[in-house]
């Protein structure tokens, strides 16, 4: 009973430094466009937020009795080469078929969608760089507190598997709180989530889930997202030839991703210790 206290508890101090960063990254763009993001100050503000965080989730600063053990839980261990080639692949085949399952899913489920900031007035570098720093305070944030704080502390007591699943589960309402209580919306996002916790656990590391979480926002915010408004659903004009392709995507790509995973967990020599 006392460690599964302790357990909630710490899924509860590691959804809330998670979702903090982030909040106040929202926080400071918002601020930010008031003033005029012409000059973004927020960007270089938040990389010194993002940065003290970092150093104190590996263990700097007080108390120093839990600094060896957040080192450990940072999880931020090297990785071989091999081990980065078949992370990367993995998950930009994943990215592929998650591109197109959402596509799908949007066009068969009404869902609110990503809320976003009205950015078109700004020049397209400004944007970029908003983008950027968004993605990266996201997977930055999300891989620390979920994939290395939480999850390895689930892996010491519960198969692999369930630490994965668990872990994903516990980031839901974080994402629903942004994109609303839809099934079709956490169902993607558990299972994006997912994909995230198998490539942590399998390199030992959040480097190349940060990467690879960084990259798949910069996608969504630029390639998937911004087409949203313009997809019809299925029940209201049927499914054209454009749908049965994604679904096709999402198929074909999840498939050779799993595969890609395999391979991964069969190369993959993970260093240092595990939470």
């Amino acid at each position: 009973m006392l460690r599964t206290l302790k357990l909630i508890w710490f899924a509860l101090v590691s959804l809330l430094l998670t979702l903090v960063p982030q909040g106040l990254w929202t926080g400071l763009l918002a601020a930010n466009l008031k003033t005029g993001i012409g000059l973004p100050w927020a960007v270089p503000v938040m990389g010194v937020v993002l940065g003290l965080a970092w150093l104190y989730a590996g263990g700097r600063g007080p108390p120093a009795r839990t600094s060896a053990a957040r080192r450990v839980y940072r999880r931020a261990n090297p990785v071989s080469a091999k081990a980065w080639a078949w992370a990367l692949l993995a998950n930009g085949l994943a990215l592929l078929a998650l591109s197109g399952l959402w596509i799908v899913m949007f066009q068969l489920v009404k869902a609110p969608g990503n809320p976003a900031a009205d950015l078109s007035k700004y020049s397209p570098l400004t944007v970029a760089i908003v983008l950027v720093s968004g993605a990266v305070v996201g997977a930055v944030a999300e891989e620390v507190g979920i994939r290395g704080y939480l999850q390895g502390a689930l892996e010491r007591v519960v198969p692999i598997p369930v630490a994965i699943g668990l872990a994903a589960l516990v980031l839901s309402p974080g994402h629903a709180l942004t994109q609303g209580f839809v099934w079709s919306t956490l169902s993607f996002y558990v299972l994006v989530d997912i994909v995230y916790g198998a490539t942590a656990y399998l390199t030992n590391s959040v480097y190349p889930a940060i990467v690879a979480h960084a990259a798949g926002l910069l996608a969504f915010f630029f390639l998937i997202w911004p087409h949203d408004a313009a997809r019809k659903l299925v029940a209201a004009g049927g499914a054209d030839g454009w749908f049965w392709i994604h679904v096709a995507q999402a198929v074909g790509f999840g498939a050779v991703a799993v595969w890609a995973f395999t391979r991964l967990a069969k190369v993959a020599r993970p260093a240092g210790p595990r939470p």
